[in-house]
């Protein structure tokens, strides 16, 4: 057996809400009809979030395959926010503070970046547990912008700020961890890119 272990985030493919910069949040929203690339190498395990777009696009990326669903590992849930956009929210004083204290403030009916983040640790916990229980040396996991931001603030070898890190649709990193680095929560040891094939014409 290996003594690392690598876990590829991919985020959800493009959906119509994305394109018109709603919230998304809890809400689903089909998927936009962009081609999505598929993954060339196979994981020994697969998880999602249990939104319609994280299993959607887990179904392209990963052929054949059925992922585990953490409820966890959702976006933020925006609350009353969710399908609208800055134009439709720019006008009203508890939006505007959110936008100035994102971290602290919390959005009406949704939850607080505290609670998000500490709802995802919960949900990256269980992945974890059930990665070291099954000896895998990689596993493959498709959620949302939020949470790969977040996981990657938490787990990537250099500290970045939540929105310093770029999560396109359709791609992700692939965090690379010594078995007992992983175990004990540490950082990971390397960060790349996660794998993907070339996107079919058309």
């Amino acid at each position: 057996m290996d003594d690392t272990v690598a876990i590829a985030l991919y985020r959800h493919g493009l959906t119509e809400e994305n394109r018109r910069r709603a919230y998304l949040g809890w809400t689903d929203s089909p998927l936009c009809d962009e081609k999505l690339s598929t993954v060339p190498c196979s994981y020994d395990m697969l998880f999602s979030s249990d939104s319609g777009r994280c299993l959607k696009t887990a179904e392209i990326l990963f052929p054949g395959r059925k992922p585990d669903r953490l409820s966890e590992l959702r976006e933020s849930h925006f609350g009353v926010w969710e399908g609208k956009t800055y134009e439709d929210l720019k006008d009203i004083a508890e939006y505007r503070r959110w936008l100035d204290n994102p971290q602290t403030a919390k959005p009406p009916g949704g939850e607080s970046f505290t609670e998000f983040t500490e709802r995802v640790e919960r949900g990256w916990k269980r992945l974890i547990d059930r990665v070291l229980m099954a000896e895998a040396e990689s596993a493959a996991v498709v959620t949302h912008g939020g949470v790969i931001r977040f996981l990657l603030t938490r787990y990537a070898p250099s500290e970045k700020d939540f929105w310093e890190w770029k999560v396109n649709h359709g791609q992700g990193y692939e965090l690379v961890w010594q078995r007992a680095g992983l175990r004990r929560g540490e950082r990971c040891i390397l960060l790349r890119e996660a794998a993907l094939t070339e996107k079919e014409n058309g």
